[in-house]
C-alpha cells in the first residue's frame, strides 16, 4: 500500500492553495481533521479522506467528474484570447487543481447540451476514442428538409467527410420532423455533425447534445452543473469520486 501523499502537496493538487502558502493555513488552525485534531504540519503525510479544510471535507479528492448543460456562446477551451468559456462559470478553485479540468470532447460555441468535464486524463482519453464507441445524442434542425436518403447513407459507414482519409463511423439518424432530427454517433470528429448534414444539402442551424453514454440532461437547467455518481461513474470504467 502506498504512503498518503504530504498535506501541501494534496492542498495544491486540489487548488487549495500553494505549497509555500500551506504552512500558513495550518498556523491559522485552517486544517483538521475529522476527529478535530489541528494539523500544523503542512509536510506531514495524511489520509486525504481525513482531511478538513475549515472545517469541510476536501472537494472531489480523487477526481472532478462533472456533467455541464453548456449554454450557448461559449468555448470549451482555456484559452482567453478564445472567449468565454465553460470554465468561466465552474468554481474557481477547480482551475488550479492540478491536472487541469477539462472537457471529454468539445462542443462548437454555438452548440447547447451535455458535456463532461474531468481532470481525469486516462478517463478523458477512453471517452474519446473512437475504439470504445461511446454513443453521443444530439438534436439538430437545419434550414432545408432533411432529405430520406441522408438515414440510409449515415447508416451505411461509407460516409466521407472532406479533407477525411476514412469514412465516418456508421450513425442513426431518425427524423422528427421536416427540418429536425436525432443524430446518434459513435465518434467526435471536429464540426462532425454540421459537416454530415451539409452532405446532404443542409445546414446545421440549432444544435443540442442531450445524452452521452447512458448519461441525459434529466432535470439540469442550462448553465447548471452535477457531479457524477458512483453508479455512473462505474458505467464508464471508474468508481472514483
Amino acid at each position: 500500500m502506498s504512503r498518503p501523499p504530504r498535506i501541501d502537496q494534496t492542498l495544491s493538487r486540489l487548488g487549495y492553495t500553494s505549497r509555500r502558502e500551506a504552512p500558513q493555513w495550518a498556523k491559522r488552525g485552517r486544517i483538521t481533521t475529522r476527529d478535530g485534531s489541528i494539523l500544523k504540519k503542512c509536510d506531514a503525510r495524511h489520509d486525504i479522506a481525513d482531511l478538513l479544510v475549515d472545517g469541510e471535507p476536501l472537494e472531489a479528492p480523487n477526481g472532478l467528474y462533472i456533467l455541464l448543460n453548456k449554454p450557448a456562446g461559449l468555448v470549451c477551451s482555456h484559452e482567453e484570447r478564445e472567449g468565454p468559456s465553460i470554465y468561466d462559470i465552474l468554481p474557481a478553485r477547480w482551475l488550479r487543481r492540478n491536472p487541469l479540468p477539462a472537457s471529454i470532447g468539445r462542443l462548437d460555441k454555438d452548440t447547447t447540451g451535455l458535456i463532461l468535464i474531468t481532470d481525469d486524463g486516462t478517463l478523458n482519453h477512453r471517452l474519446t476514442s473512437p475504439k470504445h464507441h461511446v454513443p453521443k445524442v444530439y438534436e439538430l434542425t437545419v434550414d432545408a428538409d432533411i432529405p430520406q436518403s441522408a438515414i440510409e447513407l449515415f447508416a451505411a459507414g461509407t460516409l466521407m467527410l472532406e479533407k477525411e482519409d476514412k469514412p465516418c463511423l456508421p450513425a442513426e439518424l431518425t427524423l422528427t420532423g421536416t427540418q429536425t432530427a436525432r443524430l446518434v454517433l459513435h465518434e467526435g470528429r471536429y464540426h462532425q455533425v454540421k459537416r454530415m448534414m451539409e452532405t446532404v444539402g443542409c445546414t446545421v442551424t440549432q444544435l443540442h447534445r442531450c445524452q452521452f453514454g447512458e448519461l441525459t440532461l434529466g432535470d439540469l437547467e442550462e448553465g447548471q452543473w452535477r457531479s457524477l455518481n458512483e453508479e455512473e461513474l462505474t458505467s464508464f470504467g471508474t468508481t472514483d469520486q
